[in-house]
C-alpha cells in the first residue's frame, strides 16, 4: 500500500485527490496539510507541515506557490518523494526544486493530464513541419475567474515544447495591444482568458496560407488532473532521487 500525504487537502484539487484515493486498493491518504486546519474524517490534517509526523511514501501537492519552499524542505528532511503540481513558481523556487531533486525523487509538471501530455508529443511532431512551411503559431488558454497566474503553466508548457523542438527560435508575445506593428515571423503569441467556472481549455493554432490547423484540449473535470497526479505518485514512490516528468509516469507500467 502506497501511503500519501495530500498537501493542500482541503482545496479544490486536494478534495478530488482525497476522494479518488478513498476508493483505491493500493494507495491511501494517511495525512493532509492545509492552512485551514479543518479536519477530515479519514485522516488527520495539519496546518503546519512540520507538525506532521505520519509515516508516508509520497506527497501529492496541490497547494500554493507560497507553500512550496516549506514543502521542499519537509520532503528533504523526511526523505519523501514529491509530486509537485503547483504552477507559477519563481526562478528561485525552480532552483530550489532542482536542488531538492538531488536528494529526493521529485516529479514536476505544469499539467498532470494524460491528454495534455499527449498534445505535447503531437506539437513536437507538428511544429517542425508546419513552422518550416511558414505557419504562424498562437496559443489561447481559458480558465475560471479564480485563477491567479496568467498565462497558465500549461500554456507555457505547450509553448516551451514547441520552442525547444525549434531550437528556441520563438519569442513569446503576451499582449499585442501595445505593439502597433505587424506580426513578427518568430513570434509565438500566448493569450489568456479568465471567466466563469472554466476548468481549463488550451488551443494551439497553426495558421498558414489559406489553411489553419488547431490542436485543442478541453478539461471538463478536475478529476483528470487528480488521476494524473495519483498515477505520478504511484510511479514516483520508491524511485531514486532526481527530477521526473509526466511523460515518465505515463510511459511507466505502474498504473492506477
Amino acid at each position: 500500500m502506497i501511503r500519501v500525504i495530500i498537501h493542500g487537502c482541503n482545496g479544490r484539487m486536494g478534495r478530488v485527490v482525497s476522494g479518488i484515493l478513498s476508493e483505491s486498493n493500493d494507495m491511501e491518504a494517511v495525512a493532509g496539510i492545509d492552512v485551514t486546519g479543518v479536519q477530515r474524517d479519514t485522516y488527520p490534517v495539519y496546518s503546519d507541515i512540520f507538525e506532521c509526523d505520519v509515516e508516508a511514501d509520497v506527497i501529492i501537492d496541490f497547494a500554493s506557490v507560497a507553500a512550496v519552499d516549506r514543502l521542499l524542505a519537509y520532503g528533504v528532511e523526511k526523505n519523501l518523494a514529491i509530486v509537485l503540481c503547483t504552477t507559477g513558481l519563481s526562478e528561485d523556487q525552480n532552483n530550489r526544486v532542482k536542488e531538492a531533486s538531488g536528494k529526493i525523487p521529485l516529479l514536476k509538471s505544469a499539467n498532470m493530464s494524460l491528454g495534455i501530455n499527449t498534445v505535447v508529443k503531437l506539437l513536437q511532431q507538428a511544429a517542425p513541419v508546419l513552422a518550416d512551411a511558414g505557419f504562424d503559431i498562437e496559443i489561447v488558454e481559458k480558465h475560471h475567474n479564480q485563477k491567479k497566474d496568467a498565462p497558465s503553466g500549461t500554456a507555457l508548457l505547450l509553448a516551451d515544447a514547441i520552442n525547444e523542438t525549434m531550437n528556441d527560435k520563438y519569442e513569446y508575445v503576451y499582449d499585442r495591444s501595445k505593439v502597433n506593428e505587424k506580426r513578427g515571423k518568430n513570434e509565438l503569441g500566448i493569450s489568456a482568458v479568465r471567466g466563469g467556472s472554466i476548468v481549463g481549455e488550451h488551443e494551439v493554432i497553426f495558421a498558414g496560407l489559406d489553411e489553419v490547423i488547431e490542436i485543442k484540449h478541453t478539461a471538463f473535470s478536475r478529476s483528470i488532473f487528480a488521476n494524473g497526479a495519483i498515477q505520478a505518485a504511484k510511479f514516483l514512490a520508491g524511485r531514486s532521487a532526481g527530477v521526473y516528468s509526466m511523460a515518465d509516469a505515463i510511459n511507466s507500467d505502474r498504473k492506477i
